[in-house]
């Protein structure tokens, strides 16, 4: 095997395995909505309807690289435990905790040590998100443990997803564009 193959193999290899938590995240948040939703968490199903968005978007992304690198994007749906919102919010922010800390960062290195500018791009798109989700999920899991359903984890709430990158808000921001990858405001998703 050449050296570049051999480069482009381990960059698709992590496109791969992004490309498969990110759907799996995506089936396992909307899933996790319905539950915040039968339990009265509004602003929770909110949440977990956007992350999946965004992880949506993400993988997407991914699929779209790993196209472009000659590889076809492919992935097992695992199937989803749902417990209480409070459990499935702590869940939701260890998986984010992990793609923040440990997943994307490796990611990013691998590629960028490679040089491979796509890869590099969808992954920090993707961390860059993943780190709004990791905040809004310890916001929502502090107010679910005080039980504060007049807050907005527990009434119908928007959140504002970017169409390019799945960075996520939960306000209309004052700026004209996305801070992670430049897209417009106004060409952002709004879910609810």
């Amino acid at each position: 095997m050449s050296q570049a193959v051999a480069e482009k193999s381990a960059t698709l290899t992590n496109l791969l395995a992004a490309y498969e938590g990110e759907s799996n995240a995506h089936a396992k948040y909307d899933f996790f909505a319905a539950k915040a939703d039968a339990e009265g968490w509004l602003g929770a199903a909110s949440l977990f309807r956007a992350a999946a968005r965004a992880e949506q978007i993400h993988a997407l992304n991914h699929a779209r690289v790993i196209k472009q690198l000659g590889g076809e994007a492919h992935c097992e749906i695992y199937a989803v435990e749902v417990k209480s919102t409070l459990d499935n919010l702590k869940v939701a922010l260890a998986g984010e905790q992990f793609e923040v800390e440990t997943m994307y960062p490796g990611f990013i290195a691998e590629a960028s040590g490679r040089e491979v500018a796509l890869a590099r791009r969808t992954f920090t798109w993707a961390l860059e998100a993943e780190k709004t989700h990791a905040r809004l999920f310890q916001e929502a899991i502090n107010i679910v443990e005080l039980r504060i359903k007049e807050s907005w984890v527990g009434l119908p709430c928007a959140f504002y997803i970017c169409a390019a990158c799945g960075y996520t808000t939960r306000t209309r921001e004052e700026h004209a564009r996305c801070p992670v990858c430049n897209l417009s405001y106004d060409k952002f998703e709004v879910i609810r």
